[in-house]
């Protein structure tokens, strides 16, 4: 696993486009030396697009504007990772109030947690793509909601939960890849590395 963007990382000098600290740590883990590219877009909300489209439209929106600022020879790696419920976009919760909106929509039911992914240099998108993960939840009351508000870690976060860190109580099941639903699919990356590969040959 992981041979593909090995390959490409040989071959290109990655940037990572993200400042999330679980995208950081995931590429870490998978031996990918890198370097940090923070995007500095305001994300537009969806409009009649899918919400799989709108996350990869906007996970190539944050290629370009990295692309603008790294050297030849450099490659950008940019990602968006959105809630979907019933086919509505779940978006970041920016107060308590709407955290606990979020989560009690949640709560109980099943909902699709998608990540999209492009690889882009100053030539333009490369390789773009996506993955989906269903996520099941467990039943929960608006007390452990409001305790888990509490901590501050549903803030800033899609979905208004971290799946890996104390929000892990509210997942029943999942039926996909975890490093998905955290944000960095290694399986989508090795698809998306394989076919600049093949070019790069």
């Amino acid at each position: 696993m992981n041979n593909q963007l090995k390959l490409l990382s040989n071959r290109r000098e990655i940037v990572l486009g993200s400042g999330s600290p679980r995208r950081v740590s995931l590429l870490t883990e998978m031996g990918i030396k890198f370097t940090q590219i923070i995007p500095d877009i305001e994300e537009y909300g969806i409009g009649n697009e899918s919400p799989y489209q709108y996350a990869l439209d906007l996970s190539e929106l944050k290629g370009r504007w990295v692309a603008e600022r790294i050297k030849p020879g450099q490659l950008a790696i940019s990602c968006d990772t959105i809630v979907v419920l019933d086919n509505q976009v779940l978006g970041k919760p920016q107060n308590k109030e709407e955290a606990f909106e979020i989560l009690s929509l949640l709560s109980g039911n099943n909902h699709v947690v998608c990540t999209a992914a492009a690889f882009v240099d100053a030539n333009g998108i490369l390789s773009s793509g996506f993955e989906t993960t269903d996520v099941f939840f467990n039943p929960v009351t608006p007390e452990q909601i409001y305790d888990y508000i509490e901590t501050g870690e549903p803030m800033d976060k899609a979905g208004a939960y971290r799946i890996q860190g104390m929000g892990a109580f509210l997942v029943d099941r999942i039926k996909g890849n975890l490093d998905n639903v955290i944000g960095l699919p290694s399986r989508l990356l090795e698809e998306l590395a394989e076919k600049i590969n093949q070019v790069l040959e």
